[in-house]
């Protein structure tokens, strides 16, 4: 499957489970360094958001959830493609 498919098979998915506009919990899963969580905060500019971290066991990752609020899922897909421009995110 390629991108487009992916996104378009996301976009499906979003509006079948999901009932727009509505906060929608983002997680990511990325190395522990203040710069890659910055990366990340700064995708959500202008959005009306809550975040919580929570670092793993040895320290080496931290999980972050972001609680945005979302228009469409347009939206969400255009937020996880700028977050996946975020060298070693795992997205959930």
């Amino acid at each position: 499957m390629n991108k487009e498919e992916f996104y378009a098979s996301l976009k499906e998915k979003l509006e079948a489970a999901h009932d727009f506009p509505e906060n929608y919990l983002f997680k990511f899963i990325i190395p522990n360094d203040q710069s890659k969580l910055t990366e990340i905060y700064r995708v959500f500019d202008g959005l009306k958001y809550t975040l919580s971290n929570r670092d793993s066991k040895n320290g080496k990752y931290v999980s972050v959830n972001v609680n945005a609020f979302v228009l469409d899922a347009d939206q969400v897909i255009k937020i996880y493609q700028e977050v996946a421009k975020v060298e070693k995110v795992l997205m959930l």
